[in-house]
């Protein structure tokens, strides 16, 4: 016990500050990508929802190509084409070697926007669970389209979203782990050079895995506490 104390402790000798370092980065990372795939979500189910062609053919070719695709392939996709372009025009410009991107700036984006077709089905479906009697009173009443999505449209949607935009930050969140390819030191590659490091897999890989369940663990219960408190204008006195 006193060994693994020391091990995963924040001493001269210990893992501890960069276990929580990484931790902290997996949090970074994961919130950042869920935020940029709610906005390609909206995109995309403002797309679906259009009665324009060419957005719901754009938006339909973008959830269908995503989620057909590992997420592992978009990570390398976006870090190796990404770098390899940004390489080739450093290259015209005269400079030398492989420039590759931040690993921060990949996951983020790849991440986000797998997540964003995610988004997209549970925000269209959130919008169209909205009563549409609600929507034609909004407008009899004479809103004006702003008004009525920041009064109706926008907290109604959000109560009806809450549950699926849950599932997709846990999904996020553990898909945080692939970004670990690109050098980026989250959770998943601090435990790798840990293991590596110390030649205790074992131990590295377990308390890689309680972090894991910690970060799932407290976010559902602040989405639950969230989803409860969203649903209470939907309570109706007994």
């Amino acid at each position: 016990m006193a060994s693994s104390l020391e091990l995963f402790g924040f001493g001269p000798q210990g893992w501890g500050h960069q276990l929580l370092l990484a931790g902290l980065m997996t949090l970074a990372v994961s919130a950042s990508a869920f935020f940029f795939g709610i906005a390609c979500g909206t995109l995309g189910a403002w797309g679906k929802s259009s009665h324009a062609l060419l957005p719901r053919l754009a938006a339909d070719v973008y959830t269908t190509v995503v989620r057909g695709v590992p997420d592992l392939l978009v990570i390398y996709l976006f870090y190796f084409g990404g770098s390899t372009a940004v390489s080739a025009i450093a290259h015209a410009f005269g400079a030398e070697g492989f420039w590759g991107l931040n690993g921060f700036l990949v996951g983020m984006l790849a991440v986000g926007l797998v997540s964003g077709a995610y988004e997209t089905e549970v925000l269209r479906g959130a919008y169209l669970a909205i009563p549409r009697g609600e929507i034609e009173a909004a407008k009899a009443a004479g809103m004006g389209r702003w008004l009525m999505l920041h009064r109706i449209i926008a907290p109604r949607l959000l109560r009806f979203a809450l549950p699926g935009m849950g599932n997709v930050w846990q999904q996020v969140l553990k898909e945080s782990a692939l970004v670990s390819v690109t050098g980026l030191v989250e959770i998943m590659r601090q435990t790798q050079i840990g293991a590596g490091s110390t030649r205790q897999p074992f131990a590295f890989y377990i308390v890689g895995f309680l972090l894991y369940l910690v970060l799932t663990t407290l976010s559902g219960f602040l989405l639950h506490a969230a989803e409860r408190h969203s649903a209470r204008s939907e309570r109706r006195p007994a």
